[in-house]
């Protein structure tokens, strides 16, 4: 037996009522409008929420609500426009208004289904993925813009990829991917997270596919509107990203600017932060990407933001790549000067230097495609493609030596044969 709620439109309603009393179900309630069903459940906990798709029904307080009481919210569409605003509330399980009983019932019956952690990668005894947090200071320095061409060539070298937009300000990996982004899948994949009930059947159906031949991965796509950060919480978002490591080999995440705590300004210390979900990817992550702009207020910004990155994760290796290096801002040999500045300023050596390549950059824009597609002769592709495979994806020791190996062998036939063609041939 099942502890049902039932806030639906009055003629499905009617049309159930019968066929769950008979199937020996409770129905606890009846509430008409989301304030109703909120005021049930200060009261009482029931095992789910069958409710209309409409936004007089459901809404994200509801959602909230049945999250913090972990109850079950199973939403009838009638339409269309009622699936895709369940969708952007981040509640996907969904069926169709004019379905009978039993196929809500089996939808039910199915409960939540079980944990990556249980069913996933892990329990084959494969290695979990690797996170790599992309961050940077305020003043758009290319976060997004790096985040989504990591990922696209990690991908093309054939891992399994995911790329998730945990930006709480103004996450855009959706637009700049060309995607929709009025159903958030990173905030309903955190839904889930809090429920205990994120797969990877979910994570693959709350996920968007950009597909682009070998370059294809999944992209986990931001909140539309900043007023949701408070779903995207430290908890939520660690839970999310460590069920992320048993579906996809590498995990990509786009985070915010911020590295504030927010306590000294919070009277509430259990309140939630909406810096959480940067500081918790970040946190987690194998790697950190520090990323800055190579124009004097950039590297400026970069350098102070940098030292607190530095002292809030000590222990993580962190890769610096500035972006958009010309000498148009910052005078002759670019290179040179913006290497000097982060080696005297910060005792960064080896940082990854992109050049500038506004045409390139421009064309994906428009087009909301990668670099790789839509400019695969870049210099700033080139550049994120040797820092891809020399220091995200290093090569195996056998293969590096056998390489070396192959490149001595080739030297030494290329001088034998430079030797024979000095020695004239004796006839």
């Amino acid at each position: 037996m099942v502890a049902l709620v039932l806030a639906l439109d009055r003629r499905v309603e009617d049309r159930l009522f019968g066929a769950i009393l008979g199937a020996g179900h409770e129905v606890l309630a009846r509430p008409q409008g989301a304030a109703e069903t909120l005021a049930f459940l200060e009261a009482r906990a029931p095992d789910a929420v069958l409710v209309s798709a409409s936004r007089r029904q459901l809404t994200d307080r509801l959602i909230a609500a049945c999250d913090a009481r972990a109850v079950r919210v199973i939403a009838l569409a009638a339409s269309d426009l009622e699936r895709r605003h369940a969708a952007s509330l981040g509640l996907y399980e969904v069926i169709d208004a004019t379905s009978d009983w039993p196929q809500i019932e089996a939808l039910l019956a199915g409960g939540p289904t079980v944990p990556l952690r249980v069913a996933g990668r892990a329990s084959s005894g494969a290695s979990p993925g690797t996170v790599v947090a992309v961050w940077g200071p305020a003043g758009a320095p290319g976060r997004t813009t790096l985040a989504v061409s990591l990922a696209a060539e990690i991908a093309a070298r054939g891992r399994r990829v995911a790329l998730a937009d945990a930006d709480t300000y103004g996450g855009c990996v959706a637009p700049a991917l060309g995607m929709l982004d009025e159903a958030p899948g990173f905030a309903a994949a955190c839904r889930l997270a809090g429920t205990d009930s994120l797969s990877r059947q979910e994570l693959e159906r709350v996920a968007e596919r950009y597909s682009s031949g070998p370059g294809s991965f999944r992209v986990l796509t931001g909140i539309g509107r900043a007023s949701r950060w408070p779903e995207l919480s430290s908890e939520r978002v660690t839970k999310t990203i460590e069920a992320c490591r048993d579906w996809v080999d590498y995990l990509v995440v786009d985070t915010g600017f911020s590295l504030e705590s927010d306590e000294e300004i919070s009277s509430d210390l259990f309140a939630p932060r909406r810096n959480a979900a940067t500081l918790a990817a970040l946190r987690a992550a194998e790697r950190i990407v520090a990323v800055g702009l190579a124009d004097p207020v950039g590297i400026s910004r970069f350098l102070r933001a940098y030292a607190d990155l530095v002292e809030l994760f000590p222990e993580t290796p962190i890769s610096v790549v500035m972006n958009r290096v010309r000498a148009a801002a910052v005078g002759m040999n670019p290179f040179g000067q913006v290497s000097s500045a982060l080696a005297r300023f910060a005792g960064i050596d080896s940082p990854v230097l992109v050049p500038h390549d506004g045409p390139g950059l421009d064309a994906a824009v428009l087009a909301g495609r990668t670099l790789r597609d839509c400019a695969p002769n870049s210099p700033a592709l080139a550049a994120i493609q040797r820092f891809v495979d020399g220091v995200l994806l290093p090569a195996p020791a056998e293969a590096t030596a056998a390489r070396r190996r192959s490149r001595r062998h080739r030297r030494a036939d290329a001088g034998r044969r430079a030797g024979e063609a000095a020695v004239p041939s004796v006839n």
